[in-house]
């Protein structure tokens, strides 16, 4: 597929120069930091030497002091505590990281995570009338709550208090909890407002640890579970979320739960984990606990005792991740074919239903189709006689506003610009994909249907050595707002026959007129270049540097992101 190109703006040139004096980096490292919103010596310093000290107080969160004061009561007068948290991995590292925490210093709680497909997200009626039920007095909901107003109310109705810890944007009127933490909040004066969901549980841990004098050391044990939310749930991974990943990662590497140092040993070959490996490795699998079955199968996991409980649960949900990928895999095989032979190839959106398509993966095959039509894609499936699907649109196109605007055909409907969950009489679908189709095409641009590939900076391969990979990797952990330099270099060409490995990925080595050693590159994918780059035609190449180590031997290796060829 066609890819777009797109350059950053170049950072004020004073911002540059200042930072090649001040901290002593190449003309490159300077510009690279300065795209960053980084622009002397003391934020450079705050980027490169992350520290735990750079934490907010958590007392800043609007409600934090009430929190604190509800949870002490609800100790003193040894209530009951419901830990209540979603089914996804930032829901299940919320009530991981909470309950595992509480239960060290109080015994009187439980955890409580909802079926996906029997209550749906967020606060449920069988969620509450279970605490009612057990005579739960407080219930601590974790990455979700903030729109739960009826059942907050109802909750209160039946002497149940509520302690809510979001992060989505809250709606015009708020739930009657006795405190509600959510940085997202238009009166809240926190600092940094993107926090995850098991960021603001943390939070409140925190503020807990400093009421009452608990070293917050034992709190930071737990940041491998925060680490694993910030990368899964796709938040920004800067400003406290950097500080939060970046020690989070060191948990992870060095002294991890014996659940995640179970489902990091299922995903053998990764040395070190990063962002990238929790998104691809770790998170998938936490998710197919919820998508598959339950999710308090993920809990229990991530609160394993010992190693021997960890591996077993582990082996489980690799079970569950293994069914879940044969049904991602023929459902999106089936997807793609139906727009093949329904000549739906030049539309600009794609809405595809079918009855016996599982609920728990039409989000990911809505993003497969993306990834090789590139249009708002809708997929839905039948779920208690109803149209029930996930939305997912491509960058810059707003789909939760081109599904509003046919609302009128929906029973329910939410979410963002770029993800939307819909739900529809299956007599309607017909119609809705019609009206959405309009929709789309009237709003929709030509660029918008072109995906593209923010690049950093045009340098020549001189400039890639070891002095730029070390810096390079000290900006990690990458992601969101810090994404991994992309750089392009011109005039390029090859200085042997590339090679073709497993059938589909390309091998070769590069140089450019002026630089004297040749670099290794690979392109995961690009196996349809082989002829054009065999050929010996000059091209330009999009690529991030990354270190390659065989047999003991490290080199520098350029990964491929795409490839232009000279007209």
């Amino acid at each position: 597929m066609v890819k777009k190109w797109v350059y950053k703006a170049a950072p004020p040139q004073e911002d540059v120069d200042r930072l090649m004096t001040q901290v002593g980096v190449s003309e490159t490292v300077a510009t690279l930091l300065a795209q960053r919103q980084i622009t002397d010596y003391d934020e450079a310093k705050q980027f490169f030497r992350p520290s735990l000290e750079h934490l907010h107080d958590p007392f800043l969160m609007k409600g934090m002091a009430e929190a604190v004061d509800r949870l002490q009561e609800a100790f003193q007068r040894r209530e009951k505590i419901l830990v209540y948290g979603d089914y996804d991995v930032d829901g299940t590292t919320s009530v991981a990281l909470v309950y595992g925490f509480l239960k060290e210093y109080y015994p009187n709680l439980e955890f409580y995570v909802p079926d996906r497909y029997k209550e749906g997200y967020g606060v449920s009626q069988k969620g509450i009338e279970y605490a009612r039920d057990n005579n739960f007095k407080l219930i601590i909901s974790l990455d979700c709550g903030i729109k739960a107003v009826d059942r907050v109310q109802q909750a209160k109705d039946w002497d149940i208090d509520f302690i809510i810890c979001d992060h989505h944007r809250p709606g015009s009127v708020l739930p009657p909890a006795v405190a509600i933490l959510d940085p997202k909040q238009e009166d809240c004066q926190y600092p940094f407002t993107e926090l995850s969901g098991c960021g603001v549980g943390f939070k409140l841990m925190q503020g807990y640890c400093r009421k009452f004098d608990i070293p917050e050391q034992k709190l930071f044990t737990y940041l491998d579970m925060v680490a694993v939310s910030i990368a899964s749930d796709i938040v920004p991974v800067s400003g406290e979320n950097r500080v939060l990943a970046y020690f989070g990662l060191k948990v992870l590497n060095k002294k991890p739960s014996h659940g995640l140092q179970a489902l990091m040993n299922l995903g053998s070959g990764i040395s070190k984990m990063t962002i990238s490996s929790i998104v691809f490795g770790i998170g998938p699998r936490i998710n197919a606990a919820g998508r598959m079955a339950h999710a308090s199968g993920a809990v229990e996991l991530l609160l394993a005792r010992d190693k021997e409980e960890a591996d077993i649960l582990a082996q489980r949900i690799e079970t569950k991740n293994e069914i879940r990928r044969n049904f991602d895999t023929n459902i999106t095989a089936e997807a793609i074919s139906m727009i093949e032979n329904t000549g739906g190839v030049q539309a600009k959106s794609t809405v595809l239903f079918k009855s016996d398509w599982h609920k728990g993966v039409i989000g990911i095959v809505a993003s497969r189709c993306i990834d090789k039509f590139y249009r708002p894609t809708i997929i839905l499936t039948e779920s208690n006689r109803k149209a029930t699907g996930s939305a997912r649109s491509v960058d810059g196109f707003d789909i939760y506003e081109a599904i509003s605007e046919c609302s009128d055909l929906l029973e329910q409907f939410g979410g963002h610009r770029y993800a939307a969950g819909l739900t529809l009489e299956i007599d309607k679908v017909d119609e809705f994909r019609r009206r959405f189709n309009k929709v789309v095409e009237e709003r929709i641009t030509e660029d918008q249907l072109v995906p593209r590939l923010n690049i950093d900076k045009k340098i020549t391969l001189d400039e890639v050595n070891y002095k730029l990979y070390n810096i390079l990797k000290q900006m990690a952990p990458f992601g969101p707002e810090n994404m991994t330099p992309i750089f392009v270099s011109e005039d390029l060409k090859i200085t042997e026959r590339p090679r073709l490995l497993k059938g589909e990925h390309l091998k070769f080595k590069v140089v450019q007129d002026g630089t004297q050693q040749p670099l290794e590159a690979i392109g995961f994918g690009f196996g349809q270049y082989f002829d054009l780059v065999n050929s010996g035609m000059r091209f330009r190449m999009a690529y991030s540097v990354e270190e390659n180590i065989y047999m003991g031997r490290k080199s520098l290796q350029l990964y491929v992101k795409d490839i232009k060829f000279e007209e």
